[in-house]
């Protein structure tokens, strides 16, 4: 309960659409993936790519992993996914408005 959003906590009400909908906060970059992309369709296609990278990633390799510090680039581009995944979580918590939107849009195109 401590991270979640408060007002997921409040009683629904069937006759009131909430202004805004948050998940928890363990699904807030997929969140802010699927909302960056006006197309539905094209928002689940992005979001199940974003997942199957994720999943195939460790099972791809060419040659034999010495370590990351061999590998100065790779240190770049996983520090890179890291800050981007928590910007998309920032960025899944926040209202739909035209900054967060837009911030959202290029961190789903990097």
């Amino acid at each position: 309960y401590l991270l979640g959003d408060p007002d997921n906590f409040i009683p629904a009400n069937p006759l009131v659409t909430p202004i805004h909908i948050q998940p928890e906060w363990y699904f807030l970059f997929a969140y802010a993936i699927l909302r960056s992309i006006p197309n539905k369709l094209g928002g689940v296609i992005a979001l199940v790519l974003s997942i199957a990278i994720l999943a195939i990633l460790p099972f791809y390799h060419l040659s034999k992993f010495r370590g990351i510090q061999f590998y100065p680039i790779n240190q770049i581009m996983f520090w890179l996914m890291v800050i981007t995944v928590i910007l998309l979580t920032w960025i899944g918590a926040r209202p739909v408005e035209i900054p967060y939107v837009l911030i959202g849009q290029i961190l789903t195109v990097i």
